[in-house]
């Protein structure tokens, strides 16, 4: 310390630079002292530079400012080790996001309107909180990309297109799925589209009018089946659920109870029949449990427990007595 009480500059340079110099020293002095213990008897040569010149090499090459880089190095490695073991990497990222559109919005890029076209089920919130965008986004740093993708993938939406008008409006158009029907799978009753996806869990009583099919790949058919469907009125009014048996044909599920097995193939001559047979009949009145059309060339009716019990009892009263005398 000088007089005026500061450090002189040969105190004033000693740190983490001396500390590093030193340490690079040692382990020269060491190597060359192992060196010269294994060969004990070779000479020296000429070319073979002296321990005092090697420390003076190290001293002269050394980065001026290695040991303090060397620390911050260290320092930064150790607190990005700490954020990635503790899970802050999210809270990280999220932190610098709205750190950098604070800065975009005080520049003017702050989202002042947004025009949502295209929805029906969907409110505007539900939108803008699917895409990611919230009060805190700046236009200047949206990614419409990332935005287009994060609405695709929500099954309600089948496509959608982000435009950003600078400096402050930005407009989603969206292409809504529409709920088709009902389907129920393995216990769990679901809300799908025409195509088949599953748009959310059937919770709201709004969908209760939607037609219900029932079984593994129904989803995916119910489209073609319930279009055929559509086109015999009678047999539709009088259906609760179309069940789609081993991925290949549907029955027909009646609101009394009635089964109806369809063939596999020529499903629409066998509604067709259906209809007339109610119509001429009255099929779908009867006491039947269910009828089988899954051949062709015949119609199979089932009884109800009742139903079979009072026809076999009317057989009876129609045999024929045996007279007295007869064998």
């Amino acid at each position: 310390m000088d007089g005026a009480g500061r450090l002189d500059r040969s105190a004033r340079s000693l740190g983490p630079r001396a500390d590093l110099k030193a340490a690079a020293i040692d382990a020269v002095a060491l190597l060359r002292e192992r060196l010269w213990r294994r060969r004990p008897h070779t000479r020296p040569t000429l070319d073979r530079e002296p321990p005092d010149r090697l420390i003076a090499l190290v001293e002269r090459y050394l980065p001026a400012r290695a040991g303090v880089a060397a620390t911050v190095l260290f320092l930064l490695g150790s607190a990005g080790f700490g954020i990635v073991r503790g899970g802050h990497v999210e809270e990280l990222s999220t932190a610098a996001s709205d750190t950098r559109n604070a800065i975009a919005n005080s520049a003017g890029f702050r989202i002042a309107s947004v025009a949502i076209n295209g929805r029906k089920q969907l409110s505007q919130d539900e939108v803008l909180a699917i895409g990611g965008v919230n009060g805190r986004s700046s236009l200047l740093f949206l990614d419409a990309a990332n935005v287009r993708d994060r609405l695709q993938a929500n099954p309600w939406i089948a496509d959608a297109t982000v435009l950003k008008f600078y400096p402050g409006q930005l407009q989603i158009d969206i292409v809504e799925r529409s709920a088709f029907a009902l389907w129920q799978q393995d216990g769990r009753i679901s809300v799908i589209s025409d195509d088949g996806a599953v748009l959310e869990p059937y919770l709201s009583h709004r969908f209760m009018s939607l037609p219900l099919v029932v079984g593994k790949g129904a989803q995916t058919h119910a489209k073609e089946f319930l279009a055929l469907l559509a086109g015999y009125p009678q047999v539709k009014s009088v259906t609760k659920a179309a069940i789609f048996v081993g991925e290949r044909r549907w029955n027909l599920r009646l609101k009394d109870g009635l089964d109806i097995r369809l063939p596999e193939n020529e499903v629409g001559n066998a509604l067709a029949e259906l209809s007339r047979l109610d119509k001429d009949d009255k099929l779908f009145s009867r006491d039947i449990v269910a009828v089988d059309m899954r051949l062709p060339d015949r119609l199979t009716v089932q009884l109800s427990d009742d139903a079979a019990k009072a026809r076999e009892e009317l057989f009876k009263d129609k045999k024929p007595k045996k007279k007295a005398g007869e064998a």
